[in-house]
């Protein structure tokens, strides 16, 4: 079965690579449907391999000089203090080691939202375009304050579902910087500000028992050569086929968790 592991971190890896979306969008799912493990594992061991995937591919992008530095500080503004307070909460609570059935309810209901904003990120760049255009002083004043506070949502929704960074997270900065952002610079950005925010997470999750390192091992062997291949064909990625494709996916994998 190992191998099935390595395959499907491969395959999530290149997505990863060359889109910036699909860590735990579809890893988690992957891990919980067609291998059976429990959620909260699916979880904690799902962070580790975003963290991990992400620093590669975040490599790579550093070395092109696609990323933007003061929107990252923005987004960890939010993030990581948010992040580490749905630890705290999850730790007390004990929802991850006896609320598999709300993980999975919450996990269901942010793919559904995931796989919404992957279909909307266009109409939204243009809605943030026109915005700037039209109230260019206010836009402005208002990016910094709207970005941690984005980055705060995605900060809990990651830490209790391991996922939103990648879609969410680039379908946000698309509206907020519709004309600084480069379709490189937002993928980088985005790579770049999961780094931290997995490791965080997923420390807080390897503390409560939630990660699986033998599996951790097996998803890598196929995810670091697949963000490799990913990044390095991310500029001639067919986007306008593989997110629709993702997010027809994630529609059905979402309504399946909900309604389980």
């Amino acid at each position: 079965m190992e191998w099935a592991n390595t395959l499907a971190g491969f395959g999530v890896g290149a997505l990863v690579g060359l889109t910036g979306v699909g860590g735990g969008a579809l890893m988690t799912p992957i891990l919980v449907l067609l291998f059976g493990f429990a959620p909260a594992a699916a979880v904690g061991t799902d962070l580790w391999f975003a963290a991990t995937t992400k620093m590669v591919g975040g490599t790579l992008h550093h070395s092109r000089g696609s990323i933007d530095w003061q929107v990252l500080r923005w987004l960890w503004l939010g993030s990581l203090p948010a992040a580490l307070l749905t630890l705290v909460w999850l730790n007390a609570s004990g929802v991850s080691q006896t609320k598999n059935g709300l993980i999975l309810k919450a996990l269901g209901m942010v793919l559904l939202l995931t796989a919404v904003a992957m279909l909307l990120k266009k109409s939204t760049h243009a809605f943030g375009l026109k915005l700037r255009s039209s109230a260019p002083e206010r836009f402005k004043r208002a990016q910094p304050p709207l970005t941690v506070l984005g980055g705060a949502i995605l900060g809990f929704l990651v830490t209790l579902t391991s996922v939103g960074a990648g879609a969410l997270g680039t379908v946000m900065l698309v509206y907020l910087y519709p004309r600084r952002l480069t379709p490189a610079r937002l993928v980088g950005t985005d790579i770049v500000h999961a780094i931290p925010l997995t490791v965080l997470a997923g420390s807080g999750h390897a503390l409560m028992g939630n990660v699986d390192l033998s599996l951790l091992g097996w998803l890598l062997l196929g995810s670091v050569p697949g963000v490799l291949i990913g990044s390095h064909y991310s500029t001639r990625a067919p986007e306008g086929f593989l997110r629709p494709a993702i997010a027809f996916v994630l529609v059905l994998v979402g309504m399946k968790l909900v309604t389980a």
